[in-house]
């Protein structure tokens, strides 16, 4: 089976995340580390699983991420299961009421992205799926990058 990992990074903790679902991947499938910007549509369709992920900015992944799933046509990712994660900060832990409504309404990348796979004609395997940072640099929480792992493991459990 082969497995591509697609991601962008800001403060390099989205690579991390990246890092450590292609890790695990790796224990049952060929699987390839690519950045957005190194990447085509046209690039992402020789694989069995492909799974894109972006740090939240905005709402909304990067534009290296929106701009790669905006060029997929309806049919370009037909017949391959995806999956697609982000980094983000924890809503119910910011302390400000207001922010934390902003971020509950806005949302965050990786539901975004997963429904740009889909419409490209991904076959989601797994719920988008969130890791967190402390701070907006990071570092990343404790533990997430076990829970990556553990979130990839799974991905391969579903195909």
């Amino acid at each position: 089976m082969k497995a591509i990992v697609v991601y962008d990074s800001v403060f390099g903790n989205t690579e991390k995340i990246a890092q450590a679902i292609k890790a695990a991947l790796d224990s049952k499938a060929e699987a390839q580390l690519l950045k957005a910007q190194e990447v085509s549509a046209e690039g992402l369709t020789n694989t069995d699983l492909l799974v894109l992920g972006s740090p939240t900015r905005g709402f909304q992944p990067t534009e290296a991420v929106s701009g790669l799933l905006k060029d997929a046509n309806p049919t370009s990712l037909k017949g391959i299961r995806v999956a697609a994660f982000d980094t983000r900060f924890k809503a119910d832990e910011i302390k400000s009421t207001a922010t934390r409504f902003i971020v509950k309404t806005g949302g965050y990348a990786a539901k975004r992205i997963a429904t740009q796979l889909e419409k490209a004609g991904g076959s989601l395997v797994a719920a988008p799926e969130g890791f967190y940072v402390e701070d907006i640099e990071g570092p990343l929480k404790a533990g997430e990058l076990e829970r990556a792992a553990a979130w990839a493991s799974e991905l391969l459990a579903r195909i």
